[in-house]
Order: structure tokens, then C-alpha cells, then sequence
């Protein structure tokens, strides 16, 4: 599958018209622009590690505030990593593989609900 995320579709995101419900998690919502990052980026497992991190560790669930970095090399491995947004790094997770279009994305996490920055 192709998929059309490019970089320059994320600063149009303002705002969201629509939240979403978790189909995991139903406590976690998200809003239009992680919608489309998870649709055209092929990303919705991203979604998924995000939202089961509030239900299965206690050191992410405890934080308010969360700023989550999935960080794409060459060889299409990745890495994940979860911090507090004053850099105190709460989760750390290899991705053996992703073909995430993107070289890296940067997702927050408050008030139960998944965003862009650009929407905060």
C-alpha cells in the first residue's frame, strides 16, 4: 500500500473539527489530524501504541502531559519514545520495522486525547 503522508499536510491542521473514539482504548480519543496522520501514513498500530500505553504503563498513564517521537532510520527500523515534555523520557520501543512515510512525527497526548502539535 502507498501511502500519501507528506510532512507539509500536517500544518493544516489547527484544530479539530471531530474527535475520535479509540477502538482499543474507548477511553482515548483523537483528533482529526492524528486521524489522517494514522490513515494516509498508514499508522493507526502508532494510535494503538499510544492509547495502550495509558491502559498498560503506569509511568506513562501517571503523566497529564505526554510527548510521544516515533524517530524512522533508513533501514525502515524504528524507535519510539514517550517523554514527560520537559524531556524526562518515560517509554523507550525498537520498531523491527515501519514503513511510516515520514522520517519522524511528533504526537502529544493530554486530556485523554491523541493531537499534532499544531493542534495543541
Amino acid at each position: 500500500m502507498t501511502h500519501t503522508l507528506k510532512e507539509a499536510d500536517l500544518h493544516q491542521f489547527t484544530g479539530s473539527e471531530y474527535w475520535y473514539r479509540h477502538s482499543l482504548v474507548r477511553s482515548v480519543l483523537f483528533t482529526d489530524g492524528a486521524r489522517h496522520v494514522a490513515e494516509a501514513g498508514g499508522a493507526h498500530w502508532l494510535l494503538d501504541e499510544i492509547a495502550l500505553a495509558q491502559r498498560f504503563e503506569k509511568k506513562v498513564s501517571g503523566e497529564e502531559f505526554q510527548l510521544w517521537k516515533l524517530t524512522v532510520k533508513e533501514d525502515h527500523t524504528a524507535t519510539l519514545v514517550c517523554e514527560d515534555g520537559n524531556g524526562r523520557k518515560l517509554l523507550f520501543q525498537a520498531i523491527p520495522y515501519t514503513d511510516f512515510p515520514l522520517q519522524e512525527i511528533k504526537l502529544y497526548y493530554t486530556n485523554n486525547t491523541i493531537l499534532l502539535p499544531s493542534e495543541y
